[in-house]
């Protein structure tokens, strides 16, 4: 029984020793996946707050984008009224039809396709033959333009109110850029911040999975050390029993020498030093 018991002490602690190691190993791994869960973590924290204040950025912006937006549209609708106006007075003095500008960006567009371009005798004609017709347009309704005062003050108005629209137009325009760039670096961050938090994940994963591999190795140690202990405890009684069984046994061997030394010495044997040192050891 002692045998088993020692070749079952001795397995169990392989066992524990192989647990322990394994539990070590695996608390170490758990421990990496934890630092790299915690600095991804931290990453995508410092993300989100980059996200965010691109965020806050842009719709200052936006702010501004809205205000240049407002105030275009509106300059442009003060500008149509009076164009139409305008238009009206044209009917009335028979100047609808293009107006003098668009009619000077005709004329500059032919004769820059007259100096540009090669052309058969037959179509150039026909093409200085144009810009005369345009020229001779342009130069009537220039001159009752001028004779039209009110006109003429109504579509000088309108063209200052427009311009003024287009420099609304072109801040605007400065505005919505920057906005859609700080819209493009958010949703960039935001990407990243959402990839790094996948990683996150992964890792913690990683982390759960190792530390309860851990704990399973260090129920194994734990058992395997209760039942050493059991062992112990059930070898020392053992041990325990057999040493007061030959204490036992010693005792009833030295009252037996001891019952004999007194027999000799009732009949009337003398006694030596080492029977008196036996019956002193004994309840003689």
């Amino acid at each position: 029984m002692m045998k088993e018991l020692q070749t079952r002490k001795t397995e169990l602690k392989d066992i524990s020793e192989e647990a322990k190691e394994k539990r070590n190993q695996l608390n170490a791994e758990a421990s990496k996946y934890a630092a790299e869960r915690n600095e991804l973590n931290n990453k995508t924290k410092d993300l989100i707050l980059v996200a965010q204040d691109l965020k806050v950025k842009r719709d200052e912006v936006n702010v501004n984008v809205s205000k240049y937006k407002d105030l275009r549209d509106t300059t442009n609708a003060r500008a149509n009224e009076l164009f139409a106006k305008a238009d009206g007075l044209k009917k009335d003095s028979s100047l609808d039809g293009p107006s003098i500008k668009e009619i000077r960006k005709q004329i500059d567009a032919l004769e820059f396709q007259q100096q540009t371009s090669v052309m058969s005798p037959k179509k150039e004609k026909e093409l200085v033959t144009k810009i005369k017709e345009l020229e001779l347009e342009y130069s009537e309704k220039k001159k009752s333009l001028d004779n039209n005062s009110e006109l003429k003050e109504i579509l000088d108005q309108a063209q200052v109110i427009r311009d003024e629209a287009s420099e609304y137009h072109a801040q605007l325009s400065v505005y919505a850029e920057q906005a859609q760039v700080f819209h493009e670096q958010m949703i960039a961050a935001f990407k990243d911040a959402d990839r790094v938090r996948a990683e996150s994940d992964v890792a913690h994963k990683n982390f759960i999975r190792a530390q309860e591999a851990a704990d399973e190795q260090h129920k194994v140690f734990i058992e395997a050390q209760k039942e050493i202990r059991e062992i112990d405890k059930e070898t020392g009684k053992s041990k325990k029993k057999d040493k007061d069984s030959k204490s036992k046994q010693d005792k009833e061997e030295l009252e037996k020498d001891a019952q004999g030394i007194m027999d000799k010495f009732k009949d009337g044997g003398k006694l030596t030093m080492e029977d008196l040192m036996a019956l002193q050891r004994s309840k003689y």
